[in-house]
């Protein structure tokens, strides 16, 4: 049985509960994965107090690292005993062991730690949109001649 934080109605701090949970087997397209560091992230606030409703009961936390414990049978790409990552819904993370679906979680690689990567995924993710997708950053020459990074809105 895994441990969790979970809500049963929403509020303030005092509505979280520690509560067993039987994580069970992966359904199709999940892994199972054991957590070994959880990131705290500002929605998790706002789930909690109804701000952003969720179908209750329900877990809390939407970014966590941790190892695979569990493939269901048609997911290609990942085995029992990879490090991943991921970030996003379905809230969960404040476990210590969920089901989630494939198609979220990222291997991480050997040089990257769990604390760090459960701490900064989704804060990169929203840099590299940023950056990236949203407004591209360019290297430019200044009236000065130094070259500076500015984001293009084109």
């Amino acid at each position: 049985m895994a441990k969790a934080i979970r809500l049963r109605n929403t509020g303030g701090p005092d509505v979280l509960r520690w509560e067993e949970l039987d994580v069970g087997a992966p359904g199709n397209g999940d892994l199972r994965i054991r957590h070994t560091a959880v990131g705290l992230n500002y929605i998790d606030v706002y789930h909690r107090e109804g701000s952003f409703p969720l179908q209750l009961p329900t877990g809390l936390g939407v970014e966590a690292a941790g190892v695979v414990e569990a493939v269901s049978p048609e997911v290609r790409g990942f085995a029992v005993g990879d490090r991943v990552v991921y970030a996003g819904g379905p809230p969960g993370a404040y476990a210590s062991a969920r089901l989630l679906p494939a198609a979220r979680a990222t291997k991480l690689p050997n040089s990257v730690g769990d604390v760090l990567a459960a701490s900064v995924f989704f804060k990169d993710l929203t840099a590299e949109y940023l950056i990236h997708r949203c407004h591209k950053v360019a290297k430019v020459t200044s009236s000065s001649g130094m070259p500076q990074p500015v984001a293009s809105a084109h």
